[in-house]
């Protein structure tokens, strides 16, 4: 059995997926499956990424240099992967910044993983997700070369980046991010901030929306189902950095100064 047909719509793909390969050409071989993977290996048209995942060279190609898209191997680094927090900004053509870090979610993440100058980072659902059973929750399905790929929603991958800013490359990075995003569908951004149940989180994306609410134009209405999950006493909108910082009352949110005088404007 020749692998060029799976080649061809399989650009990176585990040993789950050739396996599922072979059973539709009515062979459960996993002796035929790693002779097959050896001799092609060795002919040059495979790159191991990782343990169970490879990609295929392009003919003309070398193994060591030939490109590999990193959007797929993340999300193809767990059966159940998810990219997300930075990494879902820059598959929707959002992000302010390229990262060489590409982020996903799963039930089981592995440890963190290099292939060339792509580092590969897995984060466990958020807990709330978990206990609901709801990791889905704003998660598409979209195309790329081919391959299904799952992405977490702008209006989901907002609420995450304001929830995780260290997974997104800090404050000015995250907001600068989001503020390129010329329409959320607010009312999945708020029951998604309901769901994660966290009060911190919801006042930072009651926050985010307050600042921008002309633009987006956000209602009343859904601001204050935001503010009503408010924190009942002020919190630190960067917990790990509890230095200088201004007292948004409205939110009872302490938000830091470079933030709210969006100090990043200052520079341009």
């Amino acid at each position: 059995m020749g692998l060029e047909t799976f080649f061809a719509s399989h650009p990176v793909f585990t040993m789950r997926d050739l396996a599922e390969y072979q059973r539709s050409r009515g062979s459960e071989s996993r002796w035929t499956r790693k002779a097959l993977l050896a001799h092609h290996r060795k002919q040059g048209r495979l790159v191991v990424a990782r343990r169970g995942l490879y990609a295929v060279v392009p003919f003309g190609a070398r193994p060591d240099t030939c490109a590999v898209d990193p959007y797929l191997l993340a999300g193809k680094m767990r059966d159940d992967a998810v990219l997300a927090y930075h990494t879902a900004l820059e598959l929707h053509g959002k992000a302010h910044s390229v990262f060489q870090v590409f982020f996903f979610l799963s039930r089981t993440p592995p440890k963190p993983t290099t292939f060339r100058s792509h580092r590969f980072r897995g984060v466990l659902f958020p807990k709330a997700l978990r206990d609901e059973g709801r990791e889905e929750y704003g998660v598409k399905t979209v195309d790329r070369a081919g391959v299904a790929v799952k992405v977490t929603s702008l209006e989901r991958a907002l609420v995450d980046l304001l929830d995780r800013p260290d997974l997104g490359g800090g404050w000015e990075e995250v907001w600068r991010s989001l503020e390129s995003v010329e329409f959320f569908d607010v009312d999945r951004v708020v029951e998604y901030a309901r769901l994660l149940d966290n009060a911190t989180t919801a006042a930072k994306v009651g926050y985010f929306l307050d600042q921008h609410h002309d633009r987006l134009m956000i209602e009343r209405a859904q601001l204050q189902s935001l503010r009503k999950r408010r924190p009942k006493q002020p919190h630190y909108m960067d917990r790990d950095r509890r230095s200088e910082g201004r007292l948004i009352p409205e939110w009872n949110l302490v938000v830091p100064v470079h933030v709210a005088e969006r100090a990043w404007e200052e520079v341009q």
